[in-house]
């Protein structure tokens, strides 16, 4: 009797031990959830300089988003925060969905309606910012959150709009996973460019409207900086930003390559370039080395733009790149 009673006090005291490993076990994962869901939160609130200068302080997680320009709607949404958007401008096409999405505007937004839809954030763009300064004071006026992000110009300006959306959404590791993505298929098309013999080095010129007003991407684009991974030269390479061209000038710079981007709003873009007066002995038009890249993939500062710089390796050195 003695022994079944020092038995069963052995026993009591090991399931006391492992209810209270249990309840410690309990606990400390519930602390663990704790300590997630804070780390969740405590990017806000949270203090960003954007593109105008000004220290925007974001108090939580915005929960309703308007767009006002293409490039912002992709980042979003491939930060996986489609659903909160409730506002695009008419210009969004990409993805599907915007196409459900109420319109604000294009050029000029509709203050009114973005202040009726109650976003928490309205991600406007350097590019158009200065343009809208009396209306994007309004939306601030009626409490909203307004972010101006930066107008990229290069590859490392497309990352630093990726980096400053995500912070501004709370999905700024999500954003960094993009920009690392973004890097590596970068540096694989590199790599691969490398091939290219120096014999064999191609200049292009790249069209972003068409005749009579030709305007092209000079240095301090990232179409130039597109043109230099795939070891490309820019015909077009000493005027500066996206300029009008001379085409006198780029009839004697002769392009091994010409690029169009405005085939999506020009009928057959590649025939109009080909029946240019005085364009038959520039080698692109002799050689039938004139194509089309759709804009959206060569000039929106998002993460679209890899495949930008795929198409256009395809086109100009289609033995390396097209297989």
């Amino acid at each position: 009797m003695k022994m079944k009673k020092i038995f069963g006090l052995i026993l009591l005291m090991l399931l006391t031990a492992g209810m209270m490993v249990g309840c410690g076990g309990a606990a400390d994962e519930g602390k663990e959830k704790e300590q997630t869901n804070h780390a969740q939160h405590a990017a806000f609130p949270i203090t960003i300089k954007d593109a105008s200068g000004e220290k925007v302080t974001i108090e939580k997680e915005p929960k309703k988003i308007v767009s006002l320009i293409p490039s912002n709607t992709e980042v979003v949404f491939a930060l996986g925060l489609g659903k909160k958007v409730v506002g695009v401008s008419d210009n969004d096409n990409y993805p599907e969905e915007t196409k459900e999405i109420e319109k604000v505007g294009g050029m000029e937004m509709n203050t009114e309606l973005i202040v009726s839809m109650k976003p928490d954030l309205v991600l406007a763009h350097a590019s158009s910012a200065h343009n809208s300064n009396e209306g994007l004071q309004q939306l601030k006026d009626a409490g909203i959150d307004v972010l101006v992000v930066n107008d990229a110009q290069s590859f490392d300006q497309v990352y630093e709009s990726i980096e400053m959306i995500g912070k501004a959404t709370g999905e700024h590791d999500k954003a960094n996973e993009i920009v690392a993505d973004m890097k590596t298929k970068l540096k694989d098309i590199q790599e691969k460019a490398k091939s290219v013999k120096k014999e064999d080095r191609k200049t292009v010129l790249v069209e972003v409207s068409p005749s009579p007003e030709i305007y092209t991407p000079g240095k301090n684009t990232f179409m130039n900086e597109m043109l230099q991974i795939i070891s490309a030269d820019n015909a077009a390479a000493e005027l500066d930003g996206w300029a009008k061209i001379d085409e006198e000038s780029m009839i004697a710079a002769n392009p091994d390559v010409i690029i169009t981007t405005y085939g999506y709003y020009t009928k057959d873009a590649v025939s109009e370039v080909k029946a240019r007066k005085g364009w038959q002995d520039v080698n692109a038009v002799k050689n039938g080395q004139v194509f089309d890249v759709h804009s959206d993939l060569v000039t929106r500062s998002g993460p679209r733009l890899i495949e930008g710089v795929e198409e256009l390796a395809k086109a100009v050195y289609p033995n390396q790149f097209d297989n």
